[in-house]
């Protein structure tokens, strides 16, 4: 079984006296029913699972009145139970698939006879009547694929390493030096491995990675079949900008405001609502409030999996990766790699472009705008661009980070050097 953070995430939930029903969003196959059945069996006496895919007709529930007592009742009657007063954890599994269910949280919590958790996929694609949504009676979780500390949780045993990096990280010192080259091979790994539980679980098991990219084919299929099945009018736009990420990455989507330019952009939002893409907008400035500087027509697509992205490409990429040998693909997959680590930690993503003064990322930290650029190559210490942002922007800035293979470093004028995998501590 592999440790995944949002178990934390669960026990604080389950502490509060007061709690909310706890919906977990993420895209499919992320874990998000395995962390929850494993939870629920350790911290609750009685459990109820309703997945609405395995069992569809549990969707009979919620065609009538919506209180508690009628619910309850029905679901009793159709095989579900027992419900314990005080003692019952009840989850409803692949929600997107019964709206009315969701709709009947606000007062399945009201009730406070048992606790609620919802998990699902897709959920702004299904519900195309456009329900109403239990406002303030659900608390909101976003489940990614593993991220780096949990990998190597499933590599090395124990938390002792991580901990060590984390270290290095705050106090901004260089990690021994045999240590870092060893995390940077299980980065690399990570990187043509990726986060998704079946697909960690797999080269555990084995270490075969034929079989691993074998997995990952498999897994790619499955998205575009979601993405088939509910990206409406657009599927074949759709399905056409999923297929191009892996040549078309972090090139910049300009979609006009024009009528012919919608299907565009609801193509790319089926992507984002699906879970496989994060959007990376561009920025008016580097100032605040970020999203008020948001470029709503002009940003880049990265795929929410970097392993996924990799199995994408030609059938050497694997091999290059393991011998650090990428060459001129090399800045796609890093790039995406720190897109995905800093989506896993919360952050919305934003670019800057301008007059030759190129940041790959910003977000907020200390009250202050964090840039980074991403260097894959050995000329780390050539950024032009954070000396230009520093110059311009300097009294908004916070840190100037470039993110390259290399150990920690900090120059006299400021720049933080640090190793890709950091980027998880950021």
């Amino acid at each position: 079984m592999l440790k995944r953070k949002i178990t934390d995430e669960l026990i604080k939930w389950k502490k509060n006296s007061n709690k909310l029903a706890l919906l977990i969003k993420g895209a499919n196959q992320v874990g998000k029913s395995t962390s929850i059945k494993e939870f629920a069996k350790k911290y609750y006496n009685n459990v109820v699972v309703v997945d609405f895919i395995e069992q569809p007709e549990a969707t009979i529930a919620f065609e009538g009145k919506l209180d508690a007592d009628t619910i309850i009742r029905t679901l009793s009657v159709i095989g579900y139970g027992p419900f314990v007063e005080g003692e019952t954890l009840v989850f409803f599994d692949e929600i997107q698939m019964c709206p009315n269910a969701r709709t009947a949280i606000k007062y399945l919590v009201l009730d406070r006879r048992y606790d609620y958790i919802e998990a699902g996929s897709l959920l702004e694609a299904n519900d195309k009547e456009k329900r109403s949504l239990p406002i303030g009676f659900e608390q909101t979780i976003e489940m990614f694929p593993l991220d780096f500390e949990e990998y190597l949780w499933a590599k090395i045993a124990g938390e002792g390493i991580p901990q060590y990096i984390k270290s290095c990280y705050k106090n901004l010192i260089p990690v021994d030096e045999f240590e870092h080259n060893r995390i940077m091979k299980y980065f690399r790994e990570y990187m043509y491995t990726g986060g998704m539980p079946r697909i960690v679980d797999a080269s555990l098991v084995n270490n075969d990675f034929a079989a691993v990219i074998k997995e990952q084919r498999i897994l790619i299929e499955n998205y575009r079949v979601d993405i088939s099945n509910h990206a409406g009018r657009e599927k074949t736009l759709a399905m056409s900008m999923f297929d191009a990420l892996p040549l078309q990455l972090a090139k910049i989507l300009k979609i006009s405001n024009s009528t012919s330019s919608n299907k565009y952009r609801a193509a790319a939002q089926c992507l984002v609502d699906a879970g496989v893409a994060y959007q990376c907008f561009q920025l008016a400035a580097p100032d605040f409030p970020l999203p008020a500087q948001e470029k709503s027509n002009l940003y880049k697509l990265y795929l929410f999996d970097t392993g996924l992205l990799v199995s994408r490409m030609t059938d050497d990429i694997s091999r290059a990766i393991f011998f650090d040998d990428l060459g001129t693909v090399e800045k796609r997959i890093t790039e995406n790699a720190v897109a995905v680590a800093l989506r896993q930690s919360g952050k919305f993503l934003y670019y800057y472009d301008k007059n030759s003064l190129e940041i790959d990322f910003c977000f907020i930290k200390n009250n202050k705008i964090t840039i980074i650029v991403v260097k894959s190559d050995k000329e780390h210490k050539n950024h032009t661009a954070l000396d230009k942002a520093a110059a311009e922007f300097g009294d908004k800035l916070d840190r100037r980070i470039v993110l390259s293979k290399n150990n920690v470093e900090v120059s006299s004028n400021g720049v933080i050097y640090l190793p890709l995998y950091m980027t998880m501590f950021l």
